[in-house]
């Protein structure tokens, strides 16, 4: 008997779990598959930065993920390891949420698993077929598993990594660069004084800014290193013997290490999907782009990419999106990892303590020293920047900082709105359903026939919203990923912009 659902996601890390959570939370049945039998303890991620903290609040998961992790100041050698006072961003969150990603996992586990999502551990893809449309039971997808199961469904995503299965056998390239350094990296316990360690370290990453020992409380040291060479298969963890031999190498001890909890190794890798859609599959997270860690971006991409298909795939599940919503997640999210990959290549080069690279680096300091120069490169890590263009209306546009040009041309068009009091409570408790949501200060407008996706919140409900800077609309729609795609007060211009995302009223 073969198992008929609505959505299947490969791949169970933090993209996948969040995706599967979206789906749910519109009433799509999702079955999210997971090769690895257990969690994995290896922290491939440190935390979250502001705009991926915002939509945890959005969906009101922030306290949960407050209680496990530390908050620290944005700016303190974010982009390239440059130190500079943080500036003024547009955001309730300016902080960094120091939280490693096992825990992230766990949260997020545990969210897709309260709202419905069916997660199966165990289950490793092997081949996918596809029609071009849905047969009778509405599915379009066939997914085998190792053991023989074969599951259909609707639609299926890939977030999957970075040696995706699903993108391999979509064939779809995935063009870039090949790793040229690689970087050992664990938790271990550390004999060596921890003012020895310091003055090591310190001496050691004049010269060698990809070395580092950050101590984790109780004697146990998180250790970064370069390795000796790049393996043909990185998901081979390096012993700990090897990770000896690359410390005595660079910083001439080995600090007694002992007793790793878990070890791994990284590349510099730099490569994207060339398309993030093929008929009913689609690739998010890992699976569509992969990059160095500078930055801490990667596993923020990932859920910033699952927020912003998940209500999409919804639409088109639940029968009501409009034509070309499901496209405008490629459209949208393309070109923002695009920037990503640009941002880390920089960066990795800035790291570089070649005479011309740190004199760029010199140069590049002194320009942070402007606030504006140095808020757009924190704007950049933590993808508050991010403006989708939505000209005409239709998703299409660069994704990083142009366009808007519907809506009046009204300057906060494509971008998200930050948190806000209001009268009663606050603007992101306002979105916690995954609805779309119209401001509304004039009171006069009207979602009369999508009341079913669009929530309408009026004057008095907003009292407090005019604190938001830059808020001169009368009114604002946004999606149910928090962007605004319509601001004025004109009731025919919101009645033409509905639909473009929000489908067809409703009779």
């Amino acid at each position: 008997m073969i198992d008929v659902i609505d959505v299947i996601v490969v791949g169970g890390g933090p993209t996948g779990l969040m995706l599967a959570a979206e789906l749910r939370l519109h009433g799509v049945r999702v079955v999210v598959l997971e090769r690895d039998p257990e969690p994995t303890p290896v922290v491939r991620s440190l935390g979250l930065h502001v705009r991926s903290i915002e939509i945890m609040d959005q969906r009101g998961l922030l306290e949960r993920f407050l209680e496990q992790g530390k908050q620290y100041p944005v700016g303190a050698g974010f982009f390239a390891g440059i130190t500079k006072p943080a500036p003024d961003l547009d955001t309730a969150h300016a902080y960094v949420l120091g939280i490693p990603q096992p825990r992230t996992d766990r949260l997020l586990n545990e969210h897709a698993v309260e709202l419905g999502a069916d997660i199966r551990r165990g289950c490793e893809l092997v081949g996918l077929s596809q029609t071009e449309d849905a047969t009778e039971d509405g599915t379009g997808v066939t997914a085998e598993l190792a053991d023989g199961t074969r599951l259909r469904a609707r639609y299926l995503v890939g977030c999957d990594g970075g040696r995706s299965t699903v993108r391999k056998l979509l064939g779809v390239g995935f063009p870039g660069e090949s790793a040229r350094v690689e970087t050992l990296i664990g938790e271990m316990r550390v004999e060596a004084a921890p003012e020895t360690v310091a003055t090591v370290v310190a001496e050691v990453r004049e010269t060698h800014r990809g070395f580092g020992l950050g101590p984790l409380g109780d004697g146990v040291y998180r250790v970064v290193v370069p390795a000796e060479g790049v393996t043909e298969d990185r998901s081979v963890p390096p012993t700990l013997d090897e990770v000896k031999r690359q410390l005595r190498a660079y910083a001439g001890t080995d600090f007694g290490v002992h007793s790793p909890s878990w070890l791994s190794r990284f590349g510099d890798a730099t490569r994207q999907a060339e398309r993030y859609r093929t008929g009913r599959v689609l690739l998010a997270g890992d699976a569509a782009h992969i990059h160095p860690p500078v930055g801490g971006q990667g596993l923020n991409l990932g859920i910033q990419d699952a927020f912003n298909l998940g209500w999409k795939l919804a639409a088109e599940v639940r029968g009501w999106a409009p034509a070309d919503l499901l496209d405008s997640y490629h459209a949208e999210r393309h070109p923002v990892a695009a920037d990503v990959l640009d941002n880390t290549r920089a960066q990795m080069l800035l790291l570089s303590a070649e005479p011309g690279p740190s004199a760029v680096r010199r140069l590049l300091s002194e320009l942070m020293d402007f606030e504006d120069v140095n808020r757009h490169l924190i704007e950049k890590i933590t993808a508050i920047g991010v403006r989708y263009d939505f000209a005409d209306g239709d998703g299409d546009g660069d994704g990083g900082g142009g366009g808007g040009r519907d809506g009046g041309g009204h300057g906060l068009i494509g971008r998200r709105l930050r948190d806000v009091p209001l009268k009663h409570g606050r603007l992101y408790e306002l979105m916690r359903t995954g609805r779309g949501l119209l401001l509304d200060r004039t009171g006069s407008l009207s979602v009369t026939g999508w009341s079913d996706r669009v929530d309408h919140v009026v004057p008095e409900g907003l009292e407090g919203l005019e604190e938001l800077e830059g808020l001169s609309a009368p009114a604002v729609l946004l999606r149910p990923d928090g962007y605004v795609a319509w601001a004025g007060d004109d009731q025919r211009e919101l009645l033409a912009r509905l639909p473009k995302w929000f489908g067809a009223a409703a009779s």
